[in-house]
């Protein structure tokens, strides 16, 4: 079944695609929740329209992302954890951390927009983050999990 999105879906697409998905998730959940639309021909038509209108402001979209990537990839994110022995932390730094570490270098990224390697992070050292700022705009971000000071 091919249906256009409404808004963007986690592991399915983003907002204005169209995608194919199985019947039942499409009939039962999507088009009912108002999250898609069954791709008919007009509405493909209609939706061709709106993407070759907003292709300028999309451009310019794209470029802030890419001059705030820039800015990102030349930061150092430390975070600071409670740890127990050794290396093991107390609690977890998951994306949630990785935002608020941001906000404070000047960057505010909302928080489902990243993702921490493996989820949550449960010992120190050195990890990877991925930013996700535009559909076409990606950055990984090194984060450097170190001891808080007792």
């Amino acid at each position: 079944m091919e249906i256009i999105l409404r808004q963007d879906v986690e592991n399915v697409g983003f907002k204005d695609d169209v995608v194919t998905v199985k019947n039942g998730y499409g009939r039962n959940f999507l088009i009912p929740q108002g999250v898609a639309v069954l791709a008919t021909a007009s509405a493909k038509k209609v939706l061709a329209e709106t993407l070759k209108q907003r292709a300028f402001k999309e451009e310019k979209l794209i470029k802030d992302a890419t001059k705030i990537a820039d800015a990102i990839k030349e930061l150092e994110i430390k975070i600071s954890a409670k740890t127990g022995d050794g290396t093991k932390l107390f609690g977890s730094v998951n994306n949630g951390n990785v935002a608020e570490a941001l906000a404070t270098a000047g960057h505010d990224v909302d928080k489902k927009f990243i993702k921490v390697e493996g989820g949550n992070i449960k010992r120190l050292g050195k990890y990877n983050a991925t930013i996700r700022l535009h559909r076409a705009v990606i950055v990984e971000l090194p984060i450097d999990i170190i001891a808080e000071e007792k």
